[in-house]
């Protein structure tokens, strides 16, 4: 299989991503400075980067909250099965790997759906940042505690403006 990719900048750094064919493989931080940015929205460049580089750039301008994407991450049915099921997590919350695991009916395998999210080969469209300790505490992330506190709040920040106040209409939610 052939793969294409293109990098873009986002609040939390240069992000690249990856697409074989017909679906997005990859979203990966921690791309070193010297990979020029190769952003897709212009039109150019295989439909499945073009369209993950225009809602990626929409999720962070906080006007979406869903990615519509095809996904085709590679991994092991129990890994596949973790990645599933974050992408059940909706905008601006958070469950526990405990709480994943109960949902995938293996109550006790925590350790293994952190594992299996340590791994996750698509950042934020699988969004591996909305997994917390069982205490509520922030626990690690590939692209470091930084950024995952920054997705976070960016996600509350953008709920908190479509929260109707005496003296502001509600906002459109994002898609």
């Amino acid at each position: 299989m052939t793969y294409r990719e293109i990098t873009m900048e986002s609040p939390v750094g240069r992000l690249r991503l990856v697409a074989g064919e017909d679906a997005l493989v990859g979203v990966f931080m921690d791309v070193p400075a010297r990979a020029p940015a190769l952003a897709a929205r212009d039109g150019r460049g295989p439909p499945v980067l073009v369209a993950a580089d225009e809602q990626l750039a929409a999720w962070f301008a906080g006007a979406r909250a869903r990615f519509e994407l095809p996904l085709r991450p590679a991994g092991t049915p129990f890994q596949l099965a973790v990645w599933r099921e974050l992408t059940e997590i909706p905008f601006g919350e958070t469950r526990s790997y405990g709480e994943i695991a109960a949902r995938l009916g293996q109550p006790t395998a925590a350790r293994a759906v952190g594992a299996a999210n340590g791994r996750n080969p698509i950042a934020i469209i699988v969004p591996c940042h909305r997994v917390i300790g069982a205490s509520g505490a922030l626990t690690g992330y590939g692209g470091g505690m930084e950024r995952k506190r920054w997705l976070l709040e960016h996600e509350r920040a953008v709920l908190r403006s479509l929260t109707p106040s005496p003296a502001r209409p509600r906002a459109h939610p994002p898609r």
